[in-house]
């Protein structure tokens, strides 16, 4: 067996053998399912019905205001606005509406008010002052000899059905779920690139605080010891998604078979649910066509060469620190081409795929790896595709090199924290 294969094991063996990484191998899914299960239970309770009241001068607004499963409103126009803003203190109501009488309509524009002790939801906001001015308009038509009513018949809603040059057809809202893909899977990469990139960081500083490291440097060179650790971390960080997985699903299936069985499902529901079940063909089948073995080997791709590329940065920088507190003037310029990765493709990449932006951000190796992988499930020609891929490759390969370096230099410096320049005479050793 080769030095480096006897450091790959070394270090998946005491990753996977520590203690903290066998709790949050079989915790972190308890407690994702445990927190999904709580956000479906309050989801399903029903919230409380909050009672608004309506002080209508004019009363021209008030029957305007039906009530509903979370909105009780009530007229409140002969009582005095005083005795209402007490009531309110009181929490008889959420919050009362008042609406003084005007004679010209367009005073109305400022004149209306919501007293309440808390801050109304932007939801609330948005459709009472929809309301208000939907009201507004129609009596500012009448007053100048408009019938409403026919206006109302004349309007057409007109829905697209889209259809592809094949004549096959589509699906609105298509774009969204390439969208959804791609960013799950930059999304992936992300995370496994922080939380396995940090795990090398650590690793690194603790057998360089140890002094391990200068028996281990004499029979074997620090390249060797620097990819050893990252290949070894990376196969610990795959055994511990896949576990993941496989739990999480497992806990799905019965918090779903527990909490979430309902075998008296409503005509209504019923009929609701049949309705949509053709849309949801559609979509399915619109998934099924997407180039998936494609996308799934490009995510493998990008996912080799980004995890390699900021996985060296992570042991450069672990190498050239004494402690995990000297390290954070070196991470931000690693983590920053991440979030602007995903800044670009949640920003960008959904609205113009194939723009300028997100076609050179999808060039650039730092943050391909997440781009790209955004703007695969549209469509991109393979030019771009193998462009991108050979300048990430071509730079993990150069960082690598710098990292070695680095890594070489820094591993045996103890009681010094290096500068960006300090590390720049690293590199000409």
């Amino acid at each position: 067996m080769g030095v480096l294969s006897l450091i790959i094991k070394r270090e998946f063996i005491s990753k996977v053998r520590n203690k903290s990484f066998i709790v949050m191998t079989f915790v972190s899914p308890l407690i994702f399912v445990a927190v999904a299960a709580l956000i479906g239970y309050l989801s399903s309770m029903k919230t409380e019905v909050k009672h608004i009241g309506i002080h209508d001068e004019s009363g021209m607004f008030v029957n305007d205001f039906k009530s509903n499963e979370s909105y009780k409103y009530h007229d409140v126009s002969k009582i005095d606005p005083k005795i209402l803003k007490d009531s309110v203190s009181q929490a008889n109501y959420e919050g009362i509406l008042f609406i003084p009488s005007k004679e010209n309509l367009k005073d109305y524009e400022e004149a209306i008010e919501y007293v309440s002790e808390d801050s109304p939801s932007i939801g609330f906001i948005a459709d009472v002052e929809s309301k208000l001015s939907d009201k507004l308009m129609r009596q500012n038509l009448s007053s100048k000899g408009i019938d409403t009513v026919l206006l109302d018949q004349s309007k057409i809603d007109v829905t697209m059905h889209l259809t592809k040059a094949s004549g096959e057809e589509t699906v609105k809202g298509l774009n969204e779920m390439k969208v959804a893909i791609g960013s799950a899977f930059g999304y992936l990469i992300m995370m496994f690139i922080i939380i396995y990139g940090n795990m090398v960081m650590r690793s690194v500083i603790e057998e360089k605080t140890n002094r391990i490291i200068e028996i281990i440097v004499s029979s074997i060179k620090p390249i060797q010891l620097m990819m050893g650790k990252i290949i070894g971390t990376t196969f610990a960080g795959i055994l511990q998604f896949v576990i993941w997985a496989i739990v999480g699903m497992i806990l799905l299936v019965i918090a779903n078979t527990v909490f979430g069985l309902n075998t008296s499902t409503p005509t209504t529901e019923l009929a609701m649910e049949t309705a949509k079940f053709a849309n949801v063909k559609v979509y399915f089948a619109e998934f099924l066509k997407l180039p998936l073995l494609s996308m799934i080997a490009y995510f493998l791709i990008y996912f080799i060469g980004g995890y390699f590329l900021y996985s060296s940065l992570y042991a450069a920088i672990g190498a050239a620190v004494d402690n995990e507190t000297d390290t954070q003037q070196f991470m931000f310029p690693v983590i920053m081409p991440l979030m602007l990765g995903v800044y670009i493709g949640f920003f960008t990449v959904m609205n113009e795929p194939h723009g300028t932006v997100a076609t050179i951000f999808s060039m650039i190796p730092f943050t391909s790896p997440i781009v790209m992988l955004m703007r695969i499930p549209f469509g991109v020609p393979f030019y771009q595709i193998a462009l991108s891929i050979a300048l990430l490759f071509a730079t993990f390969i150069a960082i690598v090199w710098v990292a070695s370096k680095i890594y070489r230099v820094g591993i045996l410096m103890y009681g010094k924290k290096p500068t960006w320049k300090e590390l720049v005479k690293w590199l000409k050793y």
